[in-house]
Formats: C-alpha cells, sequence, structure tokens
C-alpha cells in the first residue's frame, strides 16, 4: 500500500502562485509508474490536471497548460505541481495520485483545498 502525502495548499488571489507537494512512502521512479494530480470542485467530477512519467512526459489538461508545471524528484519520491497565473476556476480540491501499471493499482492522497479568491 503506497501512501502519498500532499502540502502546500491554501488561499491565493487571482494571479498568485502555489506549489503543491506530493511525497510517496515507496519508491516512484518504476518504469511501470504514472504519478500526477487530478482536482475536483464542488458539485464536478474529479478531473486529470497533469500527470508524469517514469521518462519525464508529461500531460495537462488545456485549461492548464501553460500555467502549470508536474515535475518529480526520485531521490525524495516527491511529486510537485507548480501553479502559475491562478485563476478563480482553478478553485478545489487537488488530489495526488500514483498508478503502477503493471497491477493496475491506483493510490490516492487525501487532498489539499486550493482556493483563488480575491
Amino acid at each position: 500500500q503506497v501512501q502519498l502525502v500532499e502540502s502546500g495548499g491554501g488561499l491565493v488571489q487571482p494571479g498568485g502562485s502555489l506549489r503543491l507537494s506530493c511525497a510517496a512512502s515507496e519508491t516512484i521512479l518504476r518504469s511501470d509508474t504514472l504519478v500526477g494530480w487530478y482536482r475536483q470542485a464542488p458539485g464536478t467530477q474529479r478531473e486529470l490536471v497533469a500527470r508524469i512519467n517514469s521518462g519525464g512526459g508529461t500531460d495537462y489538461s488545456d485549461s492548464v497548460k501553460g500555467r502549470f508545471t508536474v515535475s518529480r524528484d526520485n531521490a525524495k519520491n516527491t511529486v510537485y505541481l507548480q501553479m502559475n497565473g491562478l485563476k478563480p476556476e482553478d478553485t478545489a480540491v487537488y488530489y495526488c495520485y500514483l498508478r503502477r501499471l503493471l497491477t493496475s493499482s491506483t493510490y490516492w492522497g487525501q487532498g489539499t483545498q486550493v482556493t483563488v479568491s480575491s
């Protein structure tokens, strides 16, 4: 069972920045592993924000391209989400996830609230 612990959420004004962190209890450096972030706003479905594979390839939702950056520190088993140019519509609970493709197992963090408001 992989444990994921998130940090870095909070309240920020429009146009501001935040960096989310997600520390995993096991290695994220495996060829079958994807890590990344989803978010869920009230009354909506959880949506993929960004993900990164073992080779460093990244994918982003269209709504955050050019503003958010996902990265990983393999030595620290940590995934980051740098969020710049935040908008009120980015307000949501952000969840870190780790997926082991060989076992089809997915693990989730507890979620961290991001609120963008003036």
